[in-house]
């Protein structure tokens, strides 16, 4: 680092994205993306928002709100659109963990909420997962921090219901983050919640189950005095934070929304059977409610599996953490990808026994 860099992020510990290797290069399951093509008229959106890109954006996303608002039911004052869910994140660190409050978030959970809080110089309360790696709602009653939750939970994949998370919301008189970058595998959203809780904040993504990683759109779903709290963030960093064609494949994607519940149904059948297979060859895996598995095996560690696939053509993500240590994270790809997976897996235990 140079002489010049802010004493207070000397000691900062950035957050650690998956491997983005050459395309081609690997059967890439490491990042939890969305293994299917986009819906045809995508593309074709993308092409017609070029000529406009010498403009700057509707800073209101207008077309692209209302849009979602046919999807979701939720549009106006009570949605705010961000550059991925990363930033949504950002912008709740930003607006919401001052005042001495600080942040509370699981031990084992998505990295980003440790990085911002350091980053925002935050104090943070670590409340542990159960011995199952469950979060425990009655923890979080009575927190005097910000709570971020993500649910269901990255890496383990595990989640809270409504009414659980329903408990939490309502044992606090402080913001309540509920990330559900996920929630499409789950089978369950708390965005309703948002409509009798003015402390609950839901934040979503279209990289896990709309493809598109690539493209950065995020959400908020809130009551319509926390979206002005946002918005007032966003216009004091930077009010064009959902590029043209961001907005424009947004909306498309949105239109052709029975297209990608189609795919995410798919996603969640290849999930169930690719549990079943490696559970066949010895793995425990813990029953996932999202687009991953989070597996380990008895006799052999997570950094050896996640080696041992890498040399047969196969990403996916290891954590070095000591409580998961033992685990891989498994993103699920096609059928045709989750095969190779299996044979490699087969291969690798095999050919150690």
């Amino acid at each position: 680092m140079s002489i010049f860099l802010d004493e207070r992020l000397s000691s900062l510990k950035a957050y650690v994205p998956g491997e983005q290797p050459k395309p081609g290069e690997f059967i890439k399951l490491n990042t939890n993306e969305f293994p299917y093509p986009p819906a045809p008229d995508v593309a074709q959106a993308a092409f017609d928002a070029v000529g406009g890109m010498h403009l700057y954006c509707d800073m209101n996303c207008t077309c692209l709100k209302a849009e979602f608002e046919k999807v979701f039911g939720y549009g106006g004052n009570n949605v705010l659109f961000t550059n991925g869910s990363d930033e949504a994140l950002y912008l709740c660190f930003l607006a919401f963990c001052g005042k001495n409050r600080g942040a509370a978030f699981a031990d084992i959970t998505y990295g980003f909420y440790s990085v911002y809080a350091d980053l925002c110089g935050l104090e943070k309360k670590i409340i542990p997962l159960d011995n199952d790696f469950s979060v425990v709602p009655s923890d979080y009653y009575g927190c005097d921090k910000t709570i971020f939750i993500a649910n269901p939970n990255a890496p383990t994949g595990k989640k809270l219901s409504v009414e659980e998370v329903e408990g939490i919301v309502k044992n606090n008189n402080g913001i309540v983050v509920i990330d559900e970058a996920y929630a499409d595998f789950s089978g369950s959203t708390c965005a309703l919640l948002t409509e009798k809780y003015k402390n609950l904040v839901v934040v979503g993504t279209f990289s896990k189950s709309r493809g598109m990683a690539g493209a950065r759109l995020g959400y908020v779903i809130a009551d319509c005095l926390l979206i002005e709290d946002l918005n007032k963030v966003v216009f004091s960093i930077n009010p064009y934070n959902v590029n043209s064609l961001t907005q424009s494949v947004g909306t498309a994607v949105l239109k052709n929304n029975d297209y990608y519940a189609e795919c995410v149904d798919e996603i969640c059948k290849t999930r169930d059977d690719f549990t079943n297979r490696i559970i066949s060859l010895g793995f425990e895996a813990i029953p996932s409610y999202t687009n991953f598995v989070f597996a380990k095996h008895p006799e052999y560690s997570g950094e050896y599996i996640a080696s041992k696939l890498r040399e047969n053509g196969v990403l996916i993500r290891h954590f070095s953490n000591a409580r998961i240590n033992d685990y891989v994270r498994i993103s699920i790809g096609t059928p045709e990808q989750m095969d190779s997976v299996v044979s490699a897996l087969k291969k690798i235990i095999g050919g150690l026994k």
